[in-house]
C-alpha cells in the first residue's frame, strides 16, 4: 500500500506521514473566534479538515481532534465595551450559532472543543515555564512577553528574515503585519475595558488575560500532549500565530510542537480573499436561505484542492446543486434495485481504489470526487442492462458507502427538493429577465431546459407557475 501522504508546511514537501503511535493521530485545529458568525471563507478551512479526518479514518487510523474556540481576545473585548455586556454574553450566541452551521455543512464532531477561557490556569503555566526558562519576561507596561531574539528558530515556519526583526521591540496586539514581527505579548496586563467585560485574571504578573497565541499553544498541550501529529488551519494563520506557538510551545518544552503542519487556501469571492473587512462576507445561513445544501457546499469546496486559493460564484454553486441531486438521483436507484452485473463489481471495486489513493495523496478531492462521478456514470449503465446478481449489487453499495462517508455528497431528499426549488426559481427569474428584454430565444432555450429535466411551466396573469412533471 502507497504511504498516506500530507504537504507540510514546515519542510515545503509533500511527506509520508503517520502518526506517532501507528494508532490515533493527535490533530489540533484552530477554531473561530466567537464574537461573529464564522463565514464561508472559515469553513472552507473547517471542510478541509473535515476532510482530513474522514480520510485519517478511512486509512485505518483514529482521531482525536481538538478544535479551540477563541472566546477572549482583542476583537471580542471590543465588541463587549460596544454593547455593554460580557465576553460570555457576546460569546455563547455564537458559539451556539457556529455548531449549528457546522452540523448543516455536515462537518464532523471534533473530540474536543475547549474555550479559552476554560484554561487560563495552564495558559498561566505555560508562561511561568516560559519566563522560568529565560525566554519571557515582563516589561514596563506590566505584560509578559516572549523574547523572539532568544528562540533562534523563529520565523522558519514562515520563512520570516529574522535579521530584519528590531531586536527588543513588542507588539502587544493579538494580530499584526509581518514586517512587525517582534517580542510577542503572552499575557497582557489588564486595561480597564478588560475588567468591564469579565476578560481579566489574577496571576503572578497581576490581574491579566492570555495573548491570542498563548491560547492554542496551553490548550492544545493539554489535551493532546508536547507534540502533536498534524497541526492545521488557513494559511493566514501561518504568521503570526501559528509561528509564535512554535516558539512559545518548543521554547517552553524542548520538543518539536507538531509534527506536520497542513494549511489550506483562502475562499475568494471576485478574486479577493473573503473577509469582514472588505464587505464580502457570506454565511452559512446565506445558502441556508437561499436552498443550497450542505452537500451542495462540499461539493463545491471538495472540488477545488485545498491548497489552492477558490472562487466563489453563483455559477459554481448552482453547477455543485445539480451534481449533489444527481448524486441523490443515484443513491435511491441504487438502494431499490434488485440485482447488478461483473462489470457493476468492476467499477464499484475500481471506485474504492481511486478513493483511497486520491485521500493518501495530499488530500486530493477533486479527484476522488471525479472518480465519484464516473462511477456513477458506469454504475448507471450497468443497472440499465438490468443485471440479477446479488454480489455485485451488495459490493456496489458497499463501495458506494465507503466513499460516501469520506465526502458526504448525497443531499437529503427533502433538501435535494428544495435544491431543485431554488434552481427553478434561478432559471425562471433569467427566463424573466430574457423575455423583458425580448430575447425570446434565450427565454425559449431556458424553457428547454427546465422541460429536460422534468418540469413543466404553465404562464398566466403575469406570473409563472411550475411543477415537477
Amino acid at each position: 500500500m502507497a504511504p498516506f501522504r500530507l504537504y507540510n508546511t514546515l519542510s515545503r514537501t509533500i511527506e509520508p506521514f503517520a502518526p506517532a503511535d501507528g494508532t490515533t493521530v493527535r490533530l489540533y485545529t484552530c477554531g473561530p473566534t466567537v464574537y461573529n458568525p464564522a463565514h464561508l471563507g472559515n469553513f472552507r478551512t473547517f471542510l478541509f479538515e473535515d476532510l482530513m479526518r474522514r480520510a485519517l479514518r478511512l486509512r485505518g487510523w483514529q482521531v482525536e481532534q481538538v478544535m479551540n474556540l477563541t472566546d477572549v481576545d482583542d476583537k471580542i473585548i471590543v465588541r463587549a465595551a460596544q454593547q455593554g455586556k460580557t465576553i460570555r454574553e457576546i460569546t455563547d450566541p455564537v458559539v451556539e450559532g457556529f455548531h449549528a452551521d457546522r452540523r448543516y455543512l455536515r462537518i464532523e464532531d471534533a473530540e474536543h472543543y475547549p474555550r479559552a477561557t476554560a484554561y487560563i490556569p495552564e495558559m498561566i503555566a505555560l508562561v511561568e515555564r516560559l519566563v522560568a526558562n529565560g525566554v519571557a519576561y515582563q516589561a514596563e507596561d506590566g505584560s509578559v512577553y516572549f523574547a523572539i531574539g532568544k528562540f533562534p528558530a523563529y520565523g522558519r515556519l514562515s520563512r520570516l528574515e529574522t535579521r530584519e526583526i528590531q531586536s527588543g521591540a513588542r507588539v502587544a496586539q493579538d494580530e499584526y503585519a509581518k514586517e512587525n514581527a517582534q517580542d510577542f505579548a503572552l499575557w497582557k496586563a489588564a486595561k480597564p475595558e478588560d475588567e468591564a467585560c469579565g476578560a481579566a485574571w489574577e496571576s503572578p504578573w497581576g490581574r491579566g488575560r492570555p495573548g491570542w497565541h498563548l491560547e492554542c499553544s496551553a490548550m492544545a498541550m493539554a489535551i493532546l500532549g508536547e507534540t502533536l501529529d498534524i497541526h492545521a488551519g488557513a494559511v493566514d494563520l501561518i504568521f503570526p500565530h501559528h509561528e509564535d506557538e512554535i516558539a512559545q510551545s518548543e521554547a517552553a518544552t524542548g520538543q518539536p510542537f507538531a509534527r506536520c503542519w497542513c494549511h489550506g487556501e483562502f475562499l475568494l469571492t471576485d478574486g479577493t480573499k473573503m473577509a469582514k473587512r472588505v464587505g464580502n462576507v457570506q454565511n452559512v445561513a446565506d445558502l441556508r436561505a437561499n436552498g443550497v445544501s450542505g452537500a451542495a457546499v462540499r461539493h463545491f469546496v471538495f472540488s477545488t484542492h485545498y491548497r489552492k486559493q477558490l472562487n466563489l460564484s453563483a455559477e459554481a454553486l448552482e453547477g455543485s446543486i445539480e451534481a449533489v441531486r444527481r448524486l441523490r438521483d443515484f443513491a435511491d436507484r441504487l438502494a431499490t434495485a434488485t440485482g447488478g452485473t461483473a462489470a457493476l463489481e468492476e467499477a464499484a471495486e475500481g471506485l474504492e481504489t481511486a478513493v483511497r489513493a486520491a485521500m493518501a495523496d495530499d488530500l486530493d478531492a477533486p479527484a476522488a470526487v471525479a472518480a465519484l462521478f464516473e462511477f456513477v456514470r458506469a454504475a448507471n449503465r450497468e443497472l440499465d442492462r438490468g443485471g440479477s446478481e446479488a454480489g455485485p449489487l451488495t459490493r456496489a453499495r458497499e463501495v458506494f458507502a465507503v466513499v460516501d462517508g469520506v465526502l458526504d455528497l448525497i443531499p437529503e431528499p427533502v433538501q435535494a427538493e428544495a435544491d431543485l426549488a431554488a434552481w427553478v426559481e434561478a432559471r425562471l427569474a433569467a427566463r424573466r429577465e430574457a423575455r423583458a428584454r425580448r430575447d425570446f430565444g434565450t427565454a425559449d432555450a431556458i424553457r428547454d431546459e427546465l422541460t429536460a429535466r422534468g418540469i413543466v411551466i404553465e404562464d398566466a396573469g403575469g406570473t409563472t407557475r411550475w411543477k415537477v412533471g
